[in-house]
């Protein structure tokens, strides 16, 4: 296969795409077109139609490729409803790279497709807030005056807001509860071991999590402490580049890559720990994200070599510290799988081996355990009406279990997972995995 900006087909001119890393013809010719990834697809199982399919979008990158197709809406429309879970990776018996073709696709998309107003506009909103923690900051205090005046029953009972713009209304469904935390970081820059030191690592914040899941970062940093580990926060880190990397803001996401290595780079750390599957997974790919670049491509390499997610790191070097029940009886919990976990990084077993370890823990397993809950990123924001269905899919699968507690490693992941169970009036606790080794660890005990 040949990549052609454009071909003349009976007549008509079709642009495709720039010669700025296009999908790679060889690894759309691995394609065999079995249809494998079909089930696992979970834009698929809701839509239903061939082109929302991993096969269906690689023949679109193919026809686009050799000028049979346009880069326009109807080609666009099926490259924006996948939600990069990475399932169709995990199935493929001929070992389709699609990760690596969606990657190429989406800052195709972003520099050759021209949106409408109102989804440019949505999208640089969220481009321009969510990767930097201090502008969400400033939103804060409104937000938390809007909370305490009962604003968000207000618009979820009456739908008023999903009915204007479902966008908005999938966004404000989404809010997490404003806390004290979430106006300063409260960690300090450097935090010792308890007893014999054993490694020295970093650990990464997040934008998000640092704002409204602060006592995770805070039960991460406890957890290793506990465990020998002398941790270092470097004050200057940002955001990973997880949310531009997934939806094609390639130059927003290499800035953004760029300083976190920067913040990193005379630290002396061994490891570096990420609590948050999907900022995780755009971490270890820092090499292929800043492959062009020749100042920052051998240390980018570096830096993702040292990332760990703060579950396989635990299960790699052992738990030292002692760990006591968490509950007076026989707890049953499920354990929610993060796609960026399972299938980006290939971590499933590492989170539930250590659940485990808890004393009085009982794991149950879900059905379609590897089918997304809709969240991905910023996905359930831009495509809400997909999301939603697979919320709903996702949140009914935990509570069949009839699990006490749900288990979520991923910020994303939880809020998605606890607006389903609102919305079913269901009250269960979810939290990180590494806040319950922390509470086992200090052996405190929780209502579940």
């Amino acid at each position: 296969m040949q990549i052609s900006e454009k071909r003349d087909t009976n007549n008509e001119v079709f642009e495709g795409f720039d010669p700025k890393n296009p999908p790679n013809p060889k690894l759309i010719d691995t394609c065999v077109h079995c249809g494998f990834c079909l089930s696992t697809c979970p834009s698929y199982r809701v839509i239903g139609k061939e082109m929302d399919s991993p096969r269906g979008r690689i023949y679109l990158m193919d026809a686009i490729n050799e000028g049979e197709a346009p880069l326009a809406e109807g080609t666009v429309q099926h490259f924006d409803s996948c939600l990069g879970c990475l399932a169709c990776v995990t199935t493929c018996p001929s070992g389709v790279q699609y990760d690596k073709l969606i990657a190429a696709t989406r800052p195709q998309v972003e520099r050759n497709y021209s949106r409408d107003l109102p989804d440019n506009l949505y999208r640089k909103l969220i481009f321009n807030l969510f990767p930097y923690p201090q502008r969400l900051r400033v939103l804060l205090a409104p937000l938390l005056v809007y909370q305490k005046l009962g604003f968000p029953k207000f618009f979820r009972a009456t739908g008023l807001l999903k009915k204007i713009s479902p966008r908005l209304g999938a966004m404000e469904s989404l809010l997490p509860d404003v806390t004290a935390k979430s106006f300063v970081d409260t960690l300090p820059e450097v935090i010792p071991a308890k007893g014999k030191k054993r490694y020295r690592v970093g650990v990464i914040l997040g934008c998000v999590q640092r704002l409204f899941f602060s006592k995770v970062n805070e039960a991460t940093v406890r957890v290793l402490t506990a465990n020998g580990c002398e941790v270092v926060i470097p004050k200057s880190q940002g955001c990973c580049a997880a949310l531009p990397e997934h939806q094609g803001q390639r130059e927003q996401a290499q800035t953004l890559a760029r300083q976190m290595i920067d913040s990193f780079a005379e630290t002396g750390v061994d490891f570096i720990i990420i609590n948050a599957a999907g900022c995780g997974h755009t971490l270890k790919e820092y090499g292929h994200i800043l492959a062009d670049d020749s100042n920052y491509r051998e240390k980018a390499k570096a830096f993702a070599a040292k990332v760990k997610d703060a579950q396989e790191f635990l299960a790699e070097v052992g738990l030292t510290a002692p760990l006591l029940p968490i509950t007076d009886n026989e707890l049953t919990m499920v354990y929610q799988d993060a796609c960026h976990l399972l299938h980006g990084q290939k971590i499933s077993m590492q989170p539930r081996q250590l659940l485990k370890q808890i004393p009085g823990v009982k794991l149950r397993e879900p059905i379609d355990a590897a089918l997304c809950c809709g969240s991905a990123g910023v996905y359930n924001m831009l495509q809400p009406e997909v999301a939603e269905e697979l919320g709903q899919q996702k949140v009914t699968n935990l509570l069949n279990t009839g699990a006490r507690l749900i288990a979520s490693a991923n910020p994303g992941c939880s809020l998605q997972i606890n607006k389903h169970l609102q919305i079913q009036e269901k009250e269960i606790p979810i939290m990180h995995p590494i806040e319950l080794l922390d509470y086992s660890i200090r052996g405190v005990k929780i209502e579940a």
